[in-house]
């Protein structure tokens, strides 16, 4: 079952009734009524993004959510994703799960990363060479040549060439987090896809601080960032059509919003079969554990 993503941009009260989300916005007639008009049922809920100071919470709620693996976005003053909150506990089994992962190999460990960046520059080809047009020989030769745990950083090389060749039409674009657009809305659609990420990861029974490549001592989902990277093309793809369609990208608008919070439930292929990319994240991150408890040696990435 596809989980529903959740936005509210507006103030609004949200509270738990008979395992529901009641949504009552202040001052609209009819909208803190039993009718079920205004309820979500928390079991159908996978990411809430809450953007707007004068939103309130109950504590009920949050324990419901979570209980339910959900993953809670709150946005900062400029309506930028700046939090992330999950589950601690996803899985029934999650001691051994932590002490599989805890205990994998430095060799696994960069085998898996060799995979990740190897499906990742795939992925970056197919989209460069499917909306651009561009000349990719050069990238599918750094996919095959990634070597266990990327010692030559084919995986930057990569992504100066696709960087410089995505947004053509955007004179002096450069990927910079802090940069001009579409940056803000690269980094609006990295962050739903991260939380989509860590919920699966945390649904596996795995630690998302815990990475196979990322160790910053202050990133708490240092997994979650590693897993992620052959799924940044699908959001690249959302952001290179908003960019075609020629919208107004100084602001973050109610309409490329929308977009960008569909992340959870674009197509993706994995294991040659069609899946809403919230599932495939899923399956990934299943994948990984086995892979850390030796059951597999590959994990299972979406191919573009």
């Amino acid at each position: 079952m596809i989980k529903r993503t959740l936005y509210f941009g507006n103030p609004a009260y949200l509270s738990l009734r008979n395992a529901q989300l009641v949504v009552h916005l202040p001052g609209a007639e009819g909208h803190d009524d039993r009718s079920g008009r205004n309820t979500v049922p928390v079991e159908d809920i996978g990411v809430v993004v809450l953007d707007h100071r004068q939103i309130t919470i109950t504590h009920g709620l949050l324990e419901a959510l979570l209980a339910n693996n959900c993953a809670l976005i709150t946005c900062d003053a400029n309506r930028m994703p700046a939090g992330l909150m999950l589950p601690l506990a996803g899985n029934v089994i999650q001691n051994e799960r932590f002490r599989h992962q805890l205990q994998a190999s430095v060799p696994l460990r960069k085998q898996l990363w060799q995979q990740t960046v190897q499906c990742k520059i795939a992925n970056q080809a197919k989209l460069l060479s499917a909306c651009r047009k561009a000349e990719t020989g050069n990238m599918q030769a750094w996919a095959a040549q990634v070597r266990s745990g990327d010692p030559d950083n084919l995986e930057a090389r990569a992504a100066v060439y696709y960087w410089a060749n995505l947004f053509p039409s955007v004179t002096g674009f450069r990927r910079d987090r802090e940069g001009g657009p579409p940056n803000a809305l690269l980094n609006y659609g990295y962050a739903v896809l991260r939380a989509v990420i860590a919920r699966s990861l945390v649904a596996s029974g795995l630690l998302p601080t815990f990475g196979i490549h990322h160790h910053n001592r202050y990133n708490a989902y240092c997994l979650a960032d590693d897993i992620m990277e052959p799924y940044r093309p699908y959001v690249d793809r959302v952001v290179v059509d908003i960019v075609d369609e020629n919208f107004p990208l100084d602001e973050l608008n109610r309409e490329i919003k929308i977009r960008l919070l569909g992340i959870p439930v674009l197509d993706t292929v994995i294991g040659g079969r069609r899946s809403p990319l919230m599932v495939a994240a899923g399956q990934t991150a299943a994948s990984l554990y086995k892979c850390f408890s030796g059951e597999l040696r590959k994990i299972a990435y979406p191919e573009m």
